[in-house]
């Protein structure tokens, strides 16, 4: 037994990790949030190791507002629970603390092993998708599964030092998103990974190492086994961030975006005139410029113009038929959101008023009698208008049409009828009914 141990092959030793002390990183508790902050104070005075990690530390490096405060630790779920009082536990795939301040969450994860969960099959998909990840380990091998090295920085509270494992400020400065491990193992291993290298590469301008590109268009494929409600998650950070258009524009490079939205990337290829793709990418635009300006964005807007286009090509394929245009939009929409739901999940809450912000565009057109006051007292009016003003920037709908709404609404009354956009009807002539013959009775 001693032979045998003497000549047993020692594993290979990992690089140390980089320490950067206080005065050497632009780290200041002051930009941390105060709740936070307390996190990380009550673990490490509870005995355990508390560290801010991930995005957090990325975007205090680079001089950016984080949005989320991340922690690691090596408390499990349960004891982090014993801590802190307004903690719930969530999650199944990888069990999470969320510390609740208010509307304020921070999430607290324990230190995950390199013990994969692939050593179970039970645990993965025939592609190598992980199913469940529960087991806890170090520090080291925490950052080991990681997803970019950029994302592999720690803070400590302890002395206020940044912990750096996988060269990430490197990456960092020459501004490179580069996966850890083998990136199609990793890809493998959650799909979700490449929608958060476009994520990330549009949020922070970064180019993606050739490596890490290399096999996204290939393994594009892999989204198709992501449950539908993960992706509504996900499809919300890549929308709603404030680098919409970026996102956008990096999933059609990659093969990514039919993925998560097949029937608008099918109708985008038609491209007729130029507006398909011009709706969504000023859709995009007026998005990413409310998130900018902080003002409420909702992802029913952003849902019902990435679909607007296959709804509006199949009602008009219903109407062709000999269908009224109300039935038939009716019917395009159930069926485009059917569909649609197998590849991200859209919320009913979020499903309904888009139905609505649709089905209010063709009741525009009549601007004349009491039908613009009634249509102006709906309660998603707001939204339909506005989803109006984009059709008509994309070329898509009447700008005369939309000037007219805007003037209306500015000046409080219908302008004249002259200057309506929509002729009255004439009326037909009623045909006169022929007197039957006198010998002859009448019909019916």
């Amino acid at each position: 037994m001693i032979f045998s141990r003497f000549f047993k092959k020692k594993p290979k030793s990992r690089p140390a990790p980089r320490v950067i002390p206080r005065d050497e990183h632009n780290i200041s508790r002051a930009n941390i949030s105060p709740n936070a902050l307390k996190v990380l104070y009550r673990l490490k005075s509870a005995g355990y190791q508390a560290y801010l990690v991930g995005g957090g530390v990325r975007d205090l490096l680079l001089g950016l507002e984080p949005k989320d405060f991340d922690i690691a630790t090596d408390a499990t779920p349960e004891e982090v629970k014993g801590v802190f009082r307004n903690c719930r536990l969530i999650g199944r795939r990888f069990r999470l603390a969320h510390v609740h301040f208010g509307r304020e969450i921070i999430e607290v994860a324990t230190f995950r092993s390199m013990r994969e969960a692939d050593a179970d099959p039970a645990q993965t998909t025939e592609n190598g998708m992980v199913l469940r990840d529960n087991v806890y380990g170090t520090i080291e091998e925490d950052a080991l599964r990681r997803d970019f090295t950029v994302n592999a920085l720690y803070y400590n509270i302890a002395d206020f030092s940044v912990i750096d494992y996988a060269d990430g400020l490197a990456d960092l400065k020459a501004g490179v998103l580069r996966l850890m491990g083998d990136p199609e193992t990793r890809y493998r291993e959650d799909p979700v990974r490449m929608l958060r290298a476009a994520r990330f590469a549009a949020k922070l301008g970064f180019r993606l190492a050739p490596e890490t590109e290399e096999p996204i268009t290939r393994l594009a494929s892999l989204l198709d086994e992501v449950p539908p409600a993960r992706l509504f998650e996900e499809v919300l950070k890549l929308f709603l961030s404030g680098t919409g258009v970026q996102a956008f524009e990096h999933l059609r490079h990659y093969g990514l975006f039919g993925h998560l939205f097949p029937d608008t990337e099918e109708s985008l290829t038609h491209e007729e005139g130029g507006f398909p793709i011009t709706l969504v990418l000023k859709g995009l635009e007026n998005t990413d410029l409310r998130v900018q300006q902080g003002k409420p964005v909702t992802p029913a807007f952003l849902f019902a113009f990435l679909l607007w286009e296959p709804v509006r090509r199949q009602a008009e394929f219903y109407a062709q038929q000999g269908m009224e245009s109300g039935p038939a939009l009716h019917q395009a929409a159930s069926e485009v959101l059917e569909r649609q739901v197998g590849h991200v999940a859209i919320p009913k809450r979020f499903s309904v008023p888009m139905r609505e912000i649709w089905s209010m565009q063709s009741r525009f057109a009549y601007t004349r009698g009491k039908r613009p006051q009634r249509l102006r007292s709906h309660p998603r009016f707001r939204a339909a208008y506005d989803f109006l003003l984009l059709r008509a920037e994309s070329g898509e709908a009447d700008p005369q049409l939309a000037d007219w709404w805007t003037r209306y609404q500015q000046d409080g009354e219908q302008p004249a009828a002259e200057e309506s956009t929509r002729p009255a009807k004439r009326r037909r002539p009623r045909r006169r009914r022929r007197k039957p013959a006198a010998d002859q009775p009448p019909e019916g």
